[in-house]
């Protein structure tokens, strides 16, 4: 994860001109990460209104998997942790 700082430094006006806060940087790393840039507004959505760990967790699971779907994957991670979550 990186810190604001770090996110500000990198950030570029030119390129990244319709990504202004963090949430949208974030969802645009899932939707790198999960090879899955058709539903990147899904994942900026996810970003801003799931919690930071969940979407963390689910996103390393996905990622560690050699499935081919990685989006479908975290998908089904995250709500399986926001139901154990629920449960607690």
């Amino acid at each position: 994860m990186q810190s604001i700082k770090q996110v500000l430094k990198d950030f570029n006006p030119v390129k990244d001109k319709y990504i202004s806060r963090e949430f949208q940087s974030f969802g645009i790393h899932l939707a790198e990460e999960l090879d899955d840039y058709k539903h990147k507004s899904l994942y900026i959505k996810l970003a801003k209104t799931t919690h930071r760990s969940i979407l963390e967790k689910a996103l390393s699971f996905a990622v560690d998997s050699r499935a081919k779907n990685r989006g479908a994957l975290f998908m089904w991670k995250m709500k399986q942790l926001k139901e154990s979550i629920a449960k607690k």
